[in-house]
């Protein structure tokens, strides 16, 4: 058996029916194995985003992505994606060629140290030097993705170490055993004191609650103490938004009624989240009245960014039970706190539903949150539509939200929602895209419709790199400068040439048919939606400032009868 049909055979006893990747001189001996197999394999068209299409497959799958690159190119390629997949604390498996164990270090043709480049971006990386131990590190690598708090691992495959036979006699089979989610409750009694003392409680819920699926845990827990939810934008979808203790998200773009219930708790229990800068602002005026419950995986996380926490290390679920089993009491003894919650979440509810031309953001969020299915999965880009997005677009049911919350790559979106409808065939996958971001990994377009996969794009389209222009706008004296497109593509043209379909909207009476047209078609579908270059996402919290710094703007509320609570921005 040769080294290359051992690494598919091994990667095949981990449950792997998929593979996304490009060929290259350094991977053909695995490519040539692969041939004859029963593995479906998606060949994209830049290894970057064919690394995010694997991302994407991971988290709706909840199983390792697998991509597939060869040396050199191959590899540096692929870091941005792997780096993505890092921060996000996504499973994949990133194996790239390498050029034979007695060319390296002298320049060969595409050669590179790919192996000390994903260095920084991996749980774990290995270089291959023998067929033999392929069955143990491939094992290893799963163990490791799967572990803990998530993240990448990468394989580094010398071309001779998979196209040489390989002593089956000498092979290591042995399947190393999976690691257990150690926890650290040390803290625990602490922390239901905390929770019974508090007055006015209320839950952070972040990305660790997706990748744990913990979400009905959460609920359960705010119930019981009547604590309000909001969550990060890693942790949208992660409980339903229309719960009515369900605030939305927080941070930067966050809503009104999420900022004025941190600022007013006198607790918060933090479930899965690292407080990124983009969650907190200025962290001294952050959370200015709450203890904190800090709930994570990965204990660097606790205590690392917001300092002086009482922290729990685990499995989200495994804590939250064990807290809820220490509690003995209902939420009626906060019956004040949840009513006013409660009217603060009514006031706050903002008529999205703008009228007029150019399209407002809001309203064609609108019009997809009210039209999408509950199970529907939407991915999005990175900039202005991400935020609005998040914002305006409410996770009700199954509904899954998947972005680049970490590093905030552009020309993530697509590729992610190829990954995911693969992964989820009869869910409806629909994509939120800037022009921009898109125009970075459309490439991938074709790659859809050759593998017949109908993802629904929503291009947000304002000829303009709109996060850039806001903040030119905002912070550097309104000098717009290399932000905005001279020339945009047709972007339903585009679609009809690769053999997709696509429809142009520049009024706001056109969004409902064209998404129920892209939601109906049976090839990839894009919607070109022409938007107002002059409208900002706000709120905003620039990163550097606290909560009293954040830029709330105009916003038409709902007639609704309730006093405007104090303290809730202007």
């Amino acid at each position: 058996m040769r080294g290359a049909r051992l690494l598919l055979d091994s990667l095949a006893r981990r449950g792997v029916d998929t593979v996304f990747g490009i060929p290259g001189g350094a991977s053909l001996s695995i490519y040539e194995e692969m041939s004859s197999m029963d593995l479906r394999h998606i060949l994209g068209r830049h290894e970057g985003s064919t690394v995010f299409m694997a991302d994407g497959f991971s988290r709706v799958s909840r199983k390792p992505g697998v991509f597939l690159g060869t040396s050199g190119p191959g590899a540096t390629n692929a870091v941005t994606g792997v780096a993505t997949a890092y921060t996000d604390s996504s499973p994949v498996i990133c194996i790239t060629g390498q050029v034979a164990t007695q060319s390296m270090g002298r320049d060969a043709f595409q050669e590179a140290d790919s192996f000390n480049l994903m260095v920084p971006v991996t749980k774990w990386n290995f270089k291959l030097k023998h067929g033999a131990e392929i069955p143990r590190v491939i094992n290893r690598a799963f163990r490791i993705a799967t572990s803990g708090r998530f993240g990448p691992v990468a394989i580094d495959v010398p071309s001779d170490v998979v196209s040489k036979e390989v002593d089956e006699a000498s092979i290591q089979w042995a399947d190393e055993p999976s690691l257990a989610n150690s926890s650290d409750l040390s803290e625990l009694a602490n922390a239901v004191s905390m929770i019974r003392n508090a007055a006015k409680p209320a839950i952070i819920a972040g990305g660790g609650v997706r990748w744990s699926d913990s979400g009905d845990v959460v609920i359960r827990l705010a119930e019981k103490i009547g604590a309000p939810v909001v969550t990060t934008v890693m942790g949208k979808g992660g409980i339903p938004e229309d719960h009515p203790l369900a605030l939305g998200t927080t941070g930067m773009h966050g809503r009104r009624s999420s900022h004025w219930v941190l600022n007013e708790a006198d607790l918060v229990i933090a479930v899965g989240t690292r407080f990124s800068d983009r969650t907190t602002g200025k962290t001294s005026g952050f959370l200015p009245n709450a203890k904190v419950i800090h709930i994570d995986i990965d204990r660097a996380e606790i205590g690392k960014n917001i300092t002086g926490v009482v922290g729990l290390a685990g499995n989200s679920a495994d804590v939250l039970n064990a807290i809820m089993s220490g509690l003995d009491y209902q939420a009626e003894s906060r019956s004040e706190w949840v009513k006013k919650v409660s009217e603060v979440r009514t006031f706050c509810q903002c008529d999205f539903d703008l009228p007029g031309n150019p399209i407002k953001p809001q309203k064609l969020m609108s019009s997809l949150s009210r039209l999408l299915p509950d199970d529907a999965i939407l991915t999005t880009d990175v900039g202005q539509h991400q935020m609005f997005a998040s914002h305006f677009f409410e996770t009700r049911g199954r509904r899954q939200f998947i972005t680049s919350g970490g590093l905030g790559t552009m020309g993530f979106g697509f590729p992610a929602a190829v990954g995911a409808k693969i992964a989820a065939p009869e869910r409806k996958v629909v994509s939120i895209v800037g022009d921009g971001g898109f125009q970075m990994s459309y490439s991938e377009f074709i790659t859809a419709v050759e593998n017949e996969v109908p993802v629904f794009t929503v291009i947000m389209n304002n000829q303009s790199l709109g996060m850039v222009r806001q903040f030119q706008k905002q912070f550097y004296g309104n000098r717009v400068y290399a932000a905005d497109y001279r020339r945009s593509p047709d972007f339903a043209k585009f679609a009809e040439a690769m053999g997709g379909e696509g429809v142009t909207v520049e009024k706001a009476s056109e969004i409902n048919e064209a998404i129920a047209r892209g939601l109906k078609s049976d090839v990839p579908f894009i919607a070109d939606v022409r938007v107002d270059i002059n409208e900002d996402i706000l709120p905003m919290t620039p990163p550097w400032m606290g909560q009293e710094g954040t830029i709330y703007g105009r916003c038409k509320w709902r007639d609704v009868k309730v006093e405007e609570p104090q303290n809730i921005g202007n």
